[in-house]
């Protein structure tokens, strides 16, 4: 240094002023030396903070110089490397040692500080130490630590910025690989801040991102838990399923436009955030922000919360002010419509009439409303307050279908047909026709004039499934009884139309005491139980036409008798339940077309071959007989296989010359879909979505394709209502053929069932097809309605639709499980609140 040489210098001159010079000397030299240490501590000290213990001093020194050559190195880094760099140091690299660093900077004592301060010393010369005094040691301690505090606090700041970068950059690294990113309870921080993945205590968690975190989550909602799912899934999802690959993502753009100005310096210069420590790499002219968030991500932050407010707040959500308050049902409480009916003969009052613009309005919950009982108990007794209904209990109570006890409503598992329990009526009916075979060869049956649906609620002891329905009529919400009760029913009639079913799929028709007159008009309503009966299915009637000889009775019992005849159907069975005191009677339908062609009067006639059994959307009853397929390779030619092998075996009819939904051959896309499925519902669905299954009783699939869902749930206590959408190609048959059950069904109006049916309702790609015809908010809207409170809505779909969905949801203060995104595909998982507004909207239409 200069002042070595001005000392020899010095020596030479008088020795009268030897010591004044000497003196003088020293002592600006240890002011320039103190100075020279105060300015060189504002960069050493953040890095010997960051370094460990027990790291070697001579690394720290080479740390400076190296700084300027990692930036242009960091693109190099290969995608793989970066998880490993953002939550682990590399002991192998300088640069990136002080990524190890923040997750020690808790654990690390004041005292441990000073401790490092040597390695700020690096350059001074040896001559000049034994100068020093003890007293300016002392002196520099003090002065050093409040300029070390505020340079630490900087640097944590400055590798929060870049941590949560390359969280980021992982995030957005492992979607392009098909892995996902768990986010343990992880609360939403779309509105600023960083994100600590997978529960680590590493830079995003500490500096300055925890700082802005709570300065900004006023503008988020608390409550929002952000989950993903396993990695397996994403993994699988991407290989091999062309357009049915699972599709998920995560919303890596986002998190990186709102990270710090560190981040915003790097990405403004096109290169990929480094990985190592930040403060490594900012050269003096670089700017940190320390504890301090800039104004210009707190305006940014500022818009985004008053564009989410407004977003939420352009929902006018209103309570739907009706004659049916909280079991309003749109299309079959339309009495505007009903009012306006030339003939209620065939029980058209009964039937779907929709208004014209579907309501917008939030249904009113019960008083007193309980998370429903869970299944099985269910099926013996539900809350009262959630179904505050007693008429049923008071008409029906002697035949044991419902009674009211203290705050339940029971079921002692009785019906009109059955009043000493559904069970032994089941087992009855087994013995008296050993073909029915229930849980093997009848798997999937429909339960005609259902009541409150107990012969289908146990029959899942028999693993038989039930499609359960009677109309919305002076029984006071049956079919909601039955619901509530965790037994699949809808509410529909036989009255003009056909029901919403394709032709020859169930394995059975039960009607007991239905009250259906089956033989007038031609027998039109019992013809429509031969088009959705598949050929060699049964019919089993037990009504007091077969066991008593009133004369009304005598009179219909006879012409049932030739009805059935002329309709070829064979009279299989006729017995009496002594313990019950009824009689059932069991036909068969044909397999072939051998009878109808032997019939010397062509009474009912033969459907024309131009009429498509399958064709049920608002199609009128017709008084016709739909020939039996007799092309071995035709649907309904073959009986399915027993179940539960039909569940997974593709169908015989599905042909690889024929193109499945997705684009390959039939039979390759039906087991795409399976395995598929399986994968996502194991890896995801059943882990990683943060749901109970446990609680899950009633599901819908909102937009079915071949089931693959529903038969991924196979092994839980779920039931699953496939619906295939009208504008969507009709696999219902599909779903039929493997065991399973499903509807036809529009979106753009209301389904045929209660308020608070369902406990998870699944749509895949729906929302984005639905709201090409009709109103989103409209079908939302209808979610609302048909879910339960605390029930679940699982969207898979493109980010744009997934996005309007999720305000939506916020609006209506629904708490928000998940959201991930990956290809512009999102998942979604909401959870749907008791939360209620306060204003209302009177529906004219649906006042009676």
């Amino acid at each position: 240094m200069a002042l070595g040489k001005y000392s020899r210098v010095d020596n030479r001159r008088q020795n009268s002023s030897y010591c004044s010079t000497v003196t003088i000397t020293v002592f600006v030299g240890l002011c320039l030396v103190g100075v020279w240490m105060m300015t060189s501590s504002s960069v050493v000290p953040g890095q010997s903070v960051d370094a460990p213990a027990q790291e070697n001093k001579n690394e720290v020194k080479q740390q400076v110089p190296e700084s300027n050559e990692i930036n242009p190195k960091q693109p190099e880094d290969s995608p793989g490397d970066l998880p490993e760099d953002a939550t682990q140091g590399d002991s192998s690299t300088p640069e990136e040692k002080p990524e190890e660093k923040p997750n020690e900077i808790p654990e690390e004592k004041p005292d441990e500080i000073p401790e490092e301060k040597p390695d700020e010393k690096p350059e001074e010369k040896p001559e000049e130490k034994p100068e020093e005094k003890p007293e300016d040691k002392q002196e520099e301690q003090p002065e050093e630590k409040p300029e070390e505090k505020p340079e630490e606090k900087s640097n944590e700041d400055t590798k929060s910025d870049d941590g949560s970068t390359t969280e980021t950059q992982n995030g957005g690294t492992n979607a392009e690989d098909g892995d996902t990113k768990i986010n343990n309870g992880e609360t939403n921080t779309k509105d600023g801040g960083t994100k600590p993945d997978d529960g680590e205590s590493n830079a995003a968690g500490q500096g300055d991102s925890e700082e802005n975190s709570t300065e900004k989550k006023p503008g988020t909602d608390e409550t929002e838990t952000k989950l993903v799912e396993n990695t397996g899934e994403g993994e699988d999802g991407e290989t091999g399923n062309d357009k049915i690959d699972e599709k998920v993502d995560q919303k890596d753009s986002k998190e990186a436009d709102k990270s710090s100005d560190g981040q915003a310096n790097n990405q403004s210069s096109g290169e990929l955030l480094p990985s190592g420590a930040q403060s490594e790499l900012l050269n003096e002219t670089t700017t940190q922000s320390g504890s301090w968030s800039t104004q210009a991500a707190e305006s940014k932050n500022e818009k985004e919360t008053q564009k989410s407010s407004n977003q939420q707040g352009g929902y006018n959500w209103k309570l739907c002010n009706v004659t049916a308050g909280p079991d309003y049902i749109p299309c079959l409480d339309n009495w505007q419509k009903i009012r306006s009916l030339h003939s209620t003969k065939h029980y058209e009052h009964r039937e779907r009439h929709c208004p014209e613009e579907p309501p917008t309005c939030l249904v009113p919950l019960p008083e007193g409303y309980k998370r429903p009982i869970e299944w099985s108990t269910s099926r013996e007794k539900i809350w009262y307050h959630n179904v505050p209904h007693t008429k049923l209990a008071q008409i029906k109570g002697h035949q044991n279908w419902v009674k009211v006890t203290g705050e339940f409503l029971t079921f002692p598992g009785g019906g009109t047909q059955f009043k000493h329990g559904a069970l032994h009526y089941i087992d009855f009916i087994n013995e008296s026709v050993p073909d029915i075979a229930w849980g093997k060869q009848t798997r999937v049956i429909l339960d005609v004039g259902c009541g409150v649906a107990s012969f289908g609620g146990y029959l899942f002891d028999r693993d038989v499934l039930t499609m359960s329905f009677a109309p919305k009529d002076e029984h006071e919400a049956q079919v909601q009884f039955a619901l509530e009760r965790g037994i699949p029913a809808i509410s529909a009639v036989m009255g003009t139309k056909r029901l919403p079913y394709p032709g020859r799929v169930f394995d059975a028709v039960h009607c007991a005491r239905c009250r259906v007159p089956w033989h007038i008009e031609g027998g039109k309503l019992l013809l429509e139980l031969n088009r959705v009966l598949r050929p060699g299915g049964l019919f089993v009637w037990s009504a007091t036409p077969v066991y008593q000889k009133l004369a009304e009775d005598v009179e219909i019992w006879q012409a049932m008798t030739e009805l059935t005849k002329a309709m070829c159907w064979e009279l299989v069975s006729i017995n009496k339940d002594t313990i019950n005191g009824v009689g059932v009677a069991t036909y068969r339908k044909p397999t072939s077309n051998d009878c109808y062609e032997k019939r010397s009067k062509q009474e009912p006639p033969l459907c024309e071959a131009s009429d498509d059994p399958n064709a049920a959307w608002n199609v009128p009853l017709q008084a016709c007989m739909h020939k039996v397929p007799v092309d071995s390779l035709e649907r309904g030619s073959q009986w399915p296989e027993q179940w539960p092998a039909r569940l997974g075996k593709t169908p015989y009819w599905m042909l690889s010359s024929q193109v499945g939904v997705y684009g390959k051959p039939a039979p390759e896309d039906f087991t795409a879909d399976y395995e598929h499925w399986k994968r996502v519902v194991s890896n995801s669905y059943l882990n990683g979505i943060g749901i109970n299954w446990s609680s899950v009783r009633n599901a819908m699939d909102m937009r079915s394709v071949y089931g693959g869902f529903a038969a991924a749930l196979k092994e839980l206590n779920v039931w699953v209502m496939n619906v295939i959408t009208v504008d969507s190609p009709d696999t219902l048959p599909i779903i039929y053929e493997r065991g399973l059950f499903g509807i036809y069904h529009d979106w753009c109006e209301s389904f045929s069932t209660y308020p608070r049916s369902y406990d998870l309702l699944h749509a895949d790609h729906l929302f984005s097809k639905v709201k090409k015809r009709c109103s989103m908010v409209a079908v939302f809207a209808e979610v609302d309605r048909i879910l339960r409170p605390e029930g679940k809505l699982i969207v898979r779909d493109n980010v744009e639709t997934m996005n309007e969905l999720e305000n939506m949801a916020r609006s209506m203060q629904w708490e928000v499980r998940m959201t991930y995104s990956k290809d512009k595909e999102g998942l979604l998982c909401v959870q749907k609140s008791k939360w209620r507004p306060r204003e209302s909207e009177t529906l004219t239409y649906a006042i009676a």
